[in-house]
């Protein structure tokens, strides 16, 4: 399968913020009306659907940043959500994949996004059986010729990340809650770890993978353990089980207003997930992954009869698929310097940031 590094208008679509409206308690079935309502778009529209993983749409995170950027390619060509627009299915259990990627193929939907790792066999399959269909997976490879395959160097943004933690930890001691031990989240890690020896090689990493992306008790659990034995910061690359990670930050912080404890987010700009009150946030910045621009200009593309099936598309830090978020002040300017620095060296290729986690 082909690579190629693909450059990314990531400043406005980053910037815009969030735009999905709250949609989490309603039942996977009938959370978007979309999933089973008539679009009111004309016969030659380039109609486009995703299905979640079992984090789900709202997950604050990786599928909601996908969804905003379906939503967003849907706003710019005037569609509407429904069956010849634009769509999601959410996945309760990965016994779902095969389902909801079927469904929307039936429902005639031209381009198909499966968002995330665990959706890879589901997709090869339906490919091999569905070769005229046009298919897109996220965060992962599928060998075949109508699927294109979107990857990031997640590790170059989480090396600026670990980069932040270690030059700001008070305790010298920071920490890292991963989803489910697959090579996505292993770059998330090796980067983190990479970047925050590169700043203090004696820093104490402690390292806990939940094995769920929709488990936030879980993520609540660790990051309990880690903050009560000194851990000041951790960095989350879990899903929706990173919600627990705030829930614990911010439950710490209300009762006693001097702890030192902070999140660092992941895939889209967690500010808001940090808020305690009008005054105090414990989100230290977030790594953006820019997942809704790939959407957006993998969708365009193939509108414009430029499918880029059979090939791997790879978004970094010197393509603007990475980067960190505004800390709205949150990290001092000498910190701010240290970030600039490692990112030019990167992009350079001066470092090359490693993608295996390193061994416990």
């Amino acid at each position: 399968m082909k690579k190629r590094k693909f450059g990314l208008a990531l400043t406005a679509v980053l910037a815009a913020g969030t735009v999905l409206a709250a949609c989490g308690d309603e039942e996977a079935t009938n959370e978007n009306e979309s999933t089973t309502g008539e679009g009111s778009n004309a016969g030659d529209t380039f109609s486009v659907a995703m299905v979640t993983d079992v984090g789900g749409v709202d997950d604050k995170s990786f599928n909601q940043s996908a969804w905003e950027g379906i939503q967003a390619y849907g706003e710019e060509n005037g569609l509407t959500e429904g069956d010849g627009g634009y769509a999601y299915l959410q996945s309760a259990s990965d016994a779902d994949y095969n389902t909801n990627i079927n469904n929307l193929l039936r429902r005639d939907f031209d381009l198909v996004f499966g968002v995330g790792f665990m959706m890879a066999d589901a997709m090869g399959e339906i490919a091999n059986e569905n070769p005229d269909s046009k298919l897109a997976i996220i965060d992962s490879e599928v060998d075949a010729p109508n699927v294109v395959s979107v990857l990031f160097k997640e590790q170059e943004g989480a090396f600026l990340a670990g980069a932040v933690a270690a030059s700001m930890s008070e305790s010298g001691k920071i920490g890292f809650v991963g989803g489910v031990d697959i090579p996505v989240i292993n770059r998330f890690h090796a980067g983190y770890v990479a970047g925050a020896q590169a700043v203090n090689p004696d820093i104490e990493i402690q390292v806990q993978y939940t094995g769920a992306f929709d488990k936030a008790d879980l993520g609540k659990t660790a990051a309990n353990l880690m903050y009560s034995s000194g851990v000041d910061i951790i960095f989350h690359a879990a899903g929706g089980t990173g919600n627990g990670v705030f829930s614990e930050a911010k439950e710490r912080k209300a009762k006693d207003p001097d702890a030192n404890v902070w999140v660092i987010g992941v895939d889209a700009d967690q500010y808001d997930e940090g808020q305690v009150d009008a005054d105090t946030n414990v989100t230290l910045t977030s790594m953006l992954k820019g997942v809704n621009s790939a959407v957006v200009d993998i969708s365009t593309r193939a509108k414009d009869g430029e499918f880029n099936g059979g090939e791997t598309l790879v978004y970094g830090l010197k393509e603007g698929g990475v980067q960190l978020a505004d800390s709205r002040g949150a990290i001092p300017e000498e910190v701010m310097a240290v970030v600039e620095d490692y990112t030019a060296k990167i992009s350079s290729g001066e470092i090359v940031v490693p993608e295996e986690k390193p061994a416990q």
